[in-house]
């Protein structure tokens, strides 16, 4: 993979992974319960942080071993092939607890390689 193909694998999981929290944000827990669109909106835009990352060379994840690769990745294909078992606190949490520092990980890898 070149190095341009890298960059935009980075780009598409920073901008998912922003919009994923953007959306949730003002939002509470409870409306992934009542609002079917918002739930899979919310799951679909960290599925693909977690394609993005899927597309992401074994070197490059070596050499940005800060960011989580495998845990994405892993979550990517739970999601996927779990659709119907998705644990929405789960997906809550990872949206608010886990995405705001990956898209600060994800930046200072894109500043390293512009």
């Amino acid at each position: 993979m070149t190095r341009h193909d890298e960059t935009t694998r980075l780009r598409h999981m920073l901008d998912y992974a922003r919009e994923a929290a953007d959306m949730a944000r003002n939002r509470q827990r409870q409306d992934l319960d009542a609002d079917r669109q918002f739930r899979f909106a919310l799951t679909h835009l960290v599925e693909i942080v977690g394609e993005a990352a899927a597309h992401v060379s074994p070197q490059f994840q070596q050499a940005h071993a800060d960011i989580p690769w495998a845990g994405i990745i892993g979550l990517r294909n739970r999601l996927i092939h779990g659709y119907t078992d998705v644990d929405l606190d789960v997906l809550w949490k990872i949206v608010h607890n886990d995405l705001p520092p990956l898209t600060e990980r994800i930046q200072k890898a894109l500043n390293k390689n512009p």
